[in-house]
């Protein structure tokens, strides 16, 4: 991974907390509801996506008013401590806002992420505008935009608009635009590459839930002692991906073959628990209240 730039995919994961800060209220991140809470500690993740396989280089923490141009640069100084440099970025859609692409605009990172879709739907008297116009488009276009903030601040970029035919899918019908927003260094060579190269991360949600498996459950408040739970669970994970790609890979002409059900993570986790009870010598007992006579 250090011996050239890689697609480095930037996350975004929330996890719910129904307790009271440690110290500071800026500890506690404030999002949409979810699990009965509107309160989380939040991670910012970025991973490298190589070959199939997803290894996580960076992590940090999010605090409730942290500027995300000022997360996301936390996370590529710490990709670069581990010499790796990304080739293009790929965020999540809550990474769409004008002081994000300004900073990758003025870092000239090449960058991809969906567009979010503002402005009056198609059934306001005034008509269709800003960025859902490119949602009606029946056919796959380039465009440009200009995306205005709430403080005036202005920011221009690329759009890439996919459109599919959702005919044979369930309950769906017609076709659908699939709309993009990209700058920097990129350059697309055909709408279907865009499409698939977004979708390459999505495997991303496979990740979390397994960091979730992993990750040790707690109820202190502490946050740095919860990020270091989340990190020792990712590290975890990426231990299994190198396991499943250096030592479990079949070897074949035109590359490896990998059969992720020869050791599955619950599997790993499992066993590296059976062998810190015998190292450390632990034997299940309890007291009982009377003895027993036969």
């Amino acid at each position: 991974m250090r011996r050239r730039r890689q697609p480095l995919a930037i996350d975004l994961t929330l996890i719910p907390y129904h307790g009271k800060p440690h110290k500071e209220h800026d500890e506690i991140y404030r999002s949409q509801a979810k699990s009965g809470t509107s309160h989380f500690h939040a991670y910012a993740t970025a991973y490298v996506i190589r070959k199939g396989q997803r290894f996580t280089v960076a992590l940090t923490s999010v605090r409730r008013h942290d500027p995300l141009p000022a997360v996301l640069q936390r996370l590529l100084r710490v990709a670069a401590r581990a010499a790796v440099r990304p080739r293009y970025l790929l965020l999540d859609r809550g990474f769409c806002s004008v002081d994000v692409i300004r900073y990758l605009q003025q870092a000239r990172y090449g960058w991809l992420m969906p567009l979010v879709l503002r402005g009056r739907k198609a059934s306001h008297p005034k008509g269709i505008s800003g960025s859902r116009t490119f949602a009606t488009y029946k056919r796959s276009s380039w465009g440009y935009y200009t995306m205005t903030n709430a403080a005036k601040r202005k920011a221009s970029f690329r759009v890439c608009v996919k459109c599919r035919n959702r005919r044979g899918e369930r309950g769906q019908r017609g076709r659908q635009a699939l709309v993009y927003a990209f700058g920097g260094c990129l350059r697309p060579s055909s709408y279907t590459w865009v499409k698939e190269t977004y979708r390459s991360r999505f495997a991303i949600e496979t990740s979390y839930r397994q960091m979730h498996q992993a990750r040790i459950r707690t109820c202190t408040r502490d946050p740095l002692l919860r990020l270091l739970y989340v990190g020792v669970a990712l590290l975890l994970r990426n231990v299994w991906v190198w396991l499943h790609w250096q030592v479990l890979a079949c070897r074949q002409r035109g590359g490896r073959r990998i059969d992720l059900g020869r050791l599955s993570f619950r599997k790993m986790l499992v066993w590296l628990q059976h062998g810190a009870e015998a190292h450390l010598g632990i034997h299940d007992a309890i007291t009982t209240e009377h003895r027993m006579y036969e």
